[in-house]
């Protein structure tokens, strides 16, 4: 694959979180990348992007165009804050609200695929009974999904309940629209102590693109840490995963996944991460310049 050819795009929470939209993409433009996956997370600010009026999503439109960076996924972890599974009727209530705002936002504004945070329960205990219910609450999302043409596809997370692709396969029997996928982090497989390579092959077929990120792993005494691990500083066998996909012939895009909230210089840390992925994937042949 050529440079050219590759679709590699760049976390919102990696970006000064100041700037307008047109600003916004502009220096992911800059930095070079093709796309910006927008977050969704469960701060009340955040969320009420999904209350957006005509005029504030004609506006995220126009900055797509006008800079030519697009933003064809979301990162929806509001779901967090009301998840798939609580026993709580009325949070579940929100929970599908929210799915229903998250793909009409996404029909207004072109974002094509909304990544799914699989927890069942994030800020209470997990059981059976928050697993039924996940499962019969994310039915209802598959049928939205379906009624309106948008991808709904699952992370693998940095908890228990989903940490490998043999786990989202195991539901893949149970919901099987076209239009409910996976969307792997390598950084949340490697954690969970996973053979990536087997895991990602296994799940070829249903990738819709892959998180890019390090991580520290998971250990008997240490509870790993998923987030804000310099590349090349964690667990993540990066030229193994390359090697990986060019044998599958991988095509899809790449999210690299990143905050950048602690660096001093955080265009520096984003251009370092870039150069970081790619010559990774030089050195294995994924891509050839």
């Amino acid at each position: 694959m050529r440079l050219e050819d590759l679709r590699l795009g760049i976390y919102e929470k990696a970006l000064p979180g100041a700037l307008g939209w047109k600003e916004r993409l502009a220096l992911a433009k800059e930095l070079g990348f093709d796309f910006v996956e927008i977050s969704i997370d469960e701060t009340d600010e955040r969320l009420g992007r999904m209350s957006w009026s005509e005029e504030q999503r004609l506006d995220l439109v126009r900055a797509m165009l006008e800079t030519g960076v697009d933003v064809p996924s979301m990162c929806l972890s509001g779901h967090r804050r009301f998840p798939l599974g609580s026993k709580d009727p009325m949070v579940r209530k929100q929970a599908l609200e929210l799915m229903e705002k998250a793909i009409r936002f996404s029909l207004d504004t072109g974002v094509r695929v909304i990544q799914i945070a699989a927890y069942d329960e994030y800020y209470q205990d997990s059981d059976e009974e928050t697993d039924r219910l996940f499962r019969q609450t994310f039915l209802e999302c598959e049928k939205l999904a379906r009624k309106y043409q948008v991808m709904l596809s699952f992370e693998i997370m940095d908890t228990p309940y989903f940490n490998s692709i043999d786990k989202f396969l195991d539901l893949k029997r149970e919901f099987t629209s076209c239009w409910t996928s996976v969307y792997p982090d390598v950084g949340n497989l490697s954690a969970w102590g996973n053979d990536v390579p087997q895991q990602l092959e296994k799940g070829i077929d249903w990738i819709t693109a892959i998180h890019l990120k390090d991580t520290l792993a998971v250990k008997d005494d240490f509870p790993g840490v998923f987030k804000e691990v310099p590349f090349g500083t964690g667990c993540v066998d990066f030229p193994q995963v390359f090697t990986l996909l060019k044998r599958l012939d991988y095509r899809g895009p790449f999210l690299i996944e990143m905050w950048t909230g602690k660096e001093n210089n955080p265009e520096q840390a984003i251009r370092d991460a870039r150069s970081f992925i790619l010559k990774h994937m030089r050195d294995v042949g994924f891509i050839e310049n």
